[in-house]
């Protein structure tokens, strides 16, 4: 286990630097207990618009808002030290222009103090990269699977499985190159697909239901950590919090209930004063 000195905050150019190096590790944070638990072991930590459906019980990520964004951003920064914090652009506030984008993306690095932002790559999104990269602010793109495109695709379904889809994804991987992205996340596609992009690309690519041979992993943590009954075919469970927590919950509760809580040593007693 690889545990990094807090402190020495990764910066954009170290993650470039690891393209076909050392593997990228990557995982998503909302919260500040969350983020300093991981920060220790992660290069990357990306506050995703995921955090919608995680944390607010939302059908997918479209509903996710700015301030959301920013709110959790701010935690993150809170409680990490080490890891480069990426925080995504929700959908609707980029996709009109670079000047949106900007202007969206500017609020987020300005209010959160996270060292980038991260965009799917949506039709004529590179322009957009291209314009935040040559202002100072580093990007990492999005292709393959777009949460943000659930609505148009019916639901979170792989992509690249045609051959016309294939070359749809290679094109956007490569338009995000071009534009300056400093990583690539690819989501959902075939291992030779992901592969494929991998070695096409300048910028290191983090897989997420891609291939093992992308130059970086990213998972979403509460999926990693057994939080939900249900989880991707892609996510392998390190732990199983659900039934930890349950089993938590039920004893606090037979204990409230059966006076065992609060024993003698959880109250506050009153304090003697001498002399009196």
């Amino acid at each position: 286990m690889s545990k990094h000195v807090r402190g020495t905050r990764v910066t954009v150019p170290d993650i470039r630097a690891r393209k076909s190096g050392e593997k990228i590790v990557c995982l998503t944070a909302y919260t500040k207990p969350m983020a300093e638990l991981l920060d220790p072991h992660c290069d990357i930590l990306l506050v995703g618009d995921s955090v919608g459906m995680v944390l607010h019980g939302l059908p997918s990520p479209v509903g996710v808002t700015l301030d959301m964004m920013l709110l959790h951003g701010q935690a993150v920064m809170r409680g990490s030290q080490h890891a480069l914090v990426v925080v995504d652009l929700p959908f609707g506030s980029y996709e009109r222009g670079p000047d949106q984008a900007f202007k969206t993306a500017s609020k987020v690095m300005r209010k959160t103090g996270c060292q980038a932002v991260k965009v799917e790559a949506a039709e004529g999104v590179a322009e957009s990269i291209s314009f935040l990269v040559s202002r100072g602010i580093p990007v990492m793109g999005h292709v393959g699977l777009r949460p943000q495109a659930t609505n148009i695709d019916g639901g979170f379904k792989a992509k690249g499985r045609t051959a016309d889809e294939r070359e749809r994804v290679l094109a956007e991987a490569r338009a995000v190159d071009a534009a300056g992205a400093f990583a690539i996340l690819v989501e959902g596609v075939a291992p030779d697909l992901a592969d494929e992009i991998t070695a096409t690309v300048k910028a290191p690519t983090i897989g997420i239901g891609a291939s093992k041979d992308c130059d970086g992993q990213v998972l979403v943590t509460d999926d990693m950590l057994g939080l939900f009954d249900w989880t991707p075919k892609f996510v392998r469970r390190y732990a199983d919090l659900r039934a930890l927590i349950d089993r938590a919950a039920s004893q606090y509760s037979e204990d409230v209930r059966t006076g065992r809580f609060p024993a003698e040593a959880e109250i506050y007693k009153l304090r003697t004063v001498r002399g009196s």
